[in-house]
């Protein structure tokens, strides 16, 4: 049995679903989950769907043409289809912190992640002990202003040579380049304190300490060109009071930064993720 995953918008009109459900029916396809949402400002349709198919001569190749001759052109369908069996392949880009790294890699190592690594990136060496110790291929990178466009080739071509399909920046604390924005659209991950941009800077858990805050957040996004605006697909908060050290805030923000990153990574990986202006579309 194989199963394909289907996420496709288009301009809200009358019988998509009728029209793809009945070709995945024609075409023997058991249809196991389908979820739709229309956004009623922009007129959007948004839909994920899942599909079995028991024929042992079944090809995602072959399916992806007839599906594209019956049904793009009728609804003027964006698309994507992924064999929901096929492991997307995932770089990790850390620098010196490394609670993210470590509650990624132990995720991992347990099965609870539906991903491969093929290699662990950093602009420091401070890390690569804990690849080791998981027999990940670590690479060390250097970035400065002398080396940054030298750097960007090696990161693409390590990127290419490993056929990765989207990095996770585990407190990558660099900005990435447009060049690999452009190659990775929404296929970028980051996480970051959800302060920003109210506490900016170095010590953004001092300076909501000095101010009394009683909610810290965290958020994980896809990158864009503008600094920590793109795309959310995550985002989670935890209670403070004014019994909390700097310390405390601290601990209780990465914890929230691993959970909200795990759970971003999760949703991508099984392709729950739709993004649409800026925004994303969330399925169950």
């Amino acid at each position: 049995m194989q199963k394909i995953t289907l996420l496709i918008n288009c301009e809200d009109q009358p019988n998509i679903i009728a029209g793809i459900t009945t070709f995945m029916a024609s075409n023997g396809g058991n249809i196991v989950y389908i979820d739709q949402y229309v956004d009623r400002e922009q007129n959007i349709f948004f839909m994920r769907l899942e599909s079995e198919f028991t024929s042992n001569d079944f090809s995602i190749e072959a399916f992806k043409t007839v599906f594209k001759d019956a049904l793009v052109d009728k609804f003027s369908l964006k698309w994507r289809m992924y064999a929901a069996e096929k492991k997307p392949k995932m770089a990790l880009f850390v620098s010196k912190y490394d609670h993210c790294l470590y509650d990624i890699l132990g995720r991992y190592n347990s099965g609870e992640l539906f991903l491969e690594i093929p290699f662990i990136l950093s602009n420091h060496l401070d890390l690569k002990p804990i690849a080791d110790s998981f027999n990940i291929p670590f690479y060390h990178v250097p970035v400065t202003k002398s080396t940054k466009q030298e750097s960007e080739e090696k990161q693409l071509e390590l990127l290419k040579q490993h056929k990765i399909d989207f990095i996770v920046l585990a407190r990558y604390m660099q900005i990435v380049s447009k060049t690999l924005i452009d190659k990775y659209p929404n296929k970028i991950i980051n996480i970051h304190h959800s302060f920003l941009p109210a506490f900016v800077g170095a010590k953004p858990y001092h300076s909501a300490y000095k101010r009394g805050v009683k909610i810290i957040g965290s958020t994980s996004h896809y990158i864009t060109e503008e600094l920590d605006a793109g795309p959310i697909i995550e985002q989670n908060v935890a209670q403070i009071s004014h019994n909390n050290s700097i310390k405390d805030l601290i601990a209780k923000g990465r914890d929230l930064e691993k959970i909200v990153l795990s759970n971003a990574i999760k949703l991508h990986t099984m392709r729950k993720v739709m993004v649409y202006n800026n925004k994303t579309i969330i399925f169950s």
